[in-house]
């Protein structure tokens, strides 16, 4: 895998396929929003598993086939770029292209640490050419080292960029990061904020009474202690507040259809309802019909 390259701004993953392509077109604006460079790659995946599945041993992979795959991955860069300079229009970004060879996932985890961003496809060309972009979004969801976006093979509707910021709340470290991620995604794309809080019979047990009047108050005032700094940090984003009970996936995908992204945290406090957002986040992502930020760090 090549080295000695420092990536500062957002590293996007491709593979030619057209859920890569969404993903091109998604991180360039990402991009332009930030004000920072676009790095795109594409990883000749696992060459020893290909060999080993033609019979060669892994060692021995014909140079012919390395030089096939070569020529293919230029090829999925120069159009990947093609696609990132038509999605900045005329905002000025610089973009460049890199080739690794290695499994996808240890490549761009590696190239997370020092990233502001990594995007991938929800899913990716055919286990029979290489390996799924499914397969490397869930990888990166729980060995990135920076937020990740995964973003689907959806065509946009017009009406989509004035739809709202969805954030995932809970009170746990990466539900912060998640919040400071969704603020800033709301303020630079000019829209509103839909901050959603679940809460759960678990959340409640120290109360002395479990009426669902005294439920709903106690997690309205969570919510409300989770947004008021930000708020203030924000004054340009207007905020709506959801209190919903149980079933955080659930509630998060049923509010994502009235939303353009998604932003969650990669674990949580287990007080959204259990929100291990391993699971809640990569059920998120792989459902959700729009782009999701799971808010990673270092």
């Amino acid at each position: 895998m090549s080295q000695g390259s420092s990536h500062q701004g957002i590293v996007v993953g491709t593979d030619g396929s057209a859920p890569a392509q969404a993903a091109v077109w998604w991180a360039a604006r990402e991009a332009v929003m930030r004000h920072v460079p676009l790095t795109i790659v594409h990883v000749l995946a696992a060459l020893p598993v290909a060999a080993s599945s033609l019979g060669w041993p892994a060692s021995r992979v014909p140079e012919e086939i390395l030089k096939i795959q070569e020529a293919e991955g230029r090829d999925f860069i120069a159009d990947a770029t093609l696609t990132a300079r038509k999605s900045a229009g005329d905002h000025h970004i610089d973009i460049t292209g890199e080739m690794f060879i290695g499994a996808p996932v240890a490549a761009l985890a590696q190239l997370s640490e020092d990233a502001q961003m990594v995007v991938v496809g929800s899913r990716g060309r055919s286990a029979r050419h290489r390996r799924l972009l499914g397969s490397v979004s869930a990888g990166l969801l729980h060995h990135g080292h920076c937020p990740v976006a995964v973003v689907p093979d959806e065509e946009e509707s017009p009406e989509i960029g004035r739809l709202p910021v969805l954030v995932g709340i809970d009170g746990s470290a990466a539900s912060e990061l998640a919040t400071s991620i969704a603020f800033d995604e709301a303020s630079w794309r000019g829209v509103d904020l839909v901050a959603l809080h679940v809460w759960s019979d678990a959340d409640m047990s120290s109360l002395p009474s479990f009426e669902t009047s005294a439920q709903l108050q106690v997690a309205g005032e969570c919510l409300a202690e989770r947004l008021a700094g930000w708020q203030e940090k924000y004054p340009d984003v207007t905020v709506h507040r959801i209190i919903r009970y149980d079933r955080p996936a659930q509630q998060l995908l049923d509010e994502s259809v009235r939303s353009q992204l998604v932003v969650v945290g990669s674990h949580g406090r287990g007080g959204f309802a259990g929100m291990l957002l391993g699971s809640v986040s990569t059920a998120i992502s792989q459902e959700a019909g729009v782009p999701v930020i799971v808010a990673r760090q270092r």
